[in-house]
């Protein structure tokens, strides 16, 4: 279930973040448009992670890129 409330709504923070858990962020809006998500601190972790990894992935996907048998050649040196 999507969780959507207006920001309007924060006047009784308790109450909104309470509706917060892992794997249901909540959207709030503004005049009638998504504005904001709050996100529970382990999933925002998780996905800190994943974009870190992503980056790490793009970064490796430019190279440099060395052959299997030079790379297991310096391996038994």
């Amino acid at each position: 279930m999507i969780n959507i409330k207006p920001v309007s709504d924060l006047r009784n923070y308790n109450k909104l973040l309470s509706d917060v858990k892992a794997n249901n962020p909540l959207f709030l809006t503004k005049n009638g448009r998504g504005k904001y998500a709050i996100i529970d601190i382990e999933e925002y972790d998780k996905l800190k992670a994943g974009l870190e990894l992503l980056n790490r992935l793009q970064k490796a996907q430019k190279g440099p890129f060395h052959k299997f048998d030079d790379v297991a050649r310096n391996l038994d040196k």
